[in-house]
């Protein structure tokens, strides 16, 4: 299975999904034009993964800012993890990253953690 590489730019998030070593980026901001078609390239990568995922699914979330229909997205993908996870394939962790002092990327991370199923680890930073 292909690599799934996406160069951020000022509206979309760097992604970087490895199947071989099961680490998955998300990393900038994303306030794209068009969030759902942004995130339907990521879906249908994960989709495939899930098929055949490696032993241990480490996610990394680093997001500086995400609009109101990202955010949607991003629970989207969050539910395919939590069902990837279910599943016994593998065993799936979440790393939210936030900014100190960000109290609303802080506060969205609580908010996906009391949502869905997996751990998701709130993890403080100087700077993203």
């Amino acid at each position: 299975m292909e690599i799934l590489v996406l160069e951020g730019s000022p509206k979309t998030p760097y992604v970087n999904f490895n199947a071989e070593t099961g680490v998955l980026v998300l990393k900038g901001r994303s306030i794209p034009e068009n969030s759902i078609d942004f995130y339907r390239q990521l879906f249908s990568w994960f989709d495939n993964y899930r098929e055949h995922p490696y032993f241990k699914t480490d996610v990394t979330v680093m997001l500086e800012y995400f609009n109101t229909s990202s955010s949607k997205c991003i629970l989207d993908f969050f539910k395919r993890l939590e069902s990837l996870n279910e599943s016994g394939k593998t065993t799936v962790n979440v790393e939210w990253y936030f900014e100190e002092e960000d109290e609303d990327m802080f506060e969205a991370g609580e908010d996906y953690q009391a949502i869905i199923n997996i751990p998701i680890k709130l993890v403080e930073i100087e700077e993203l």
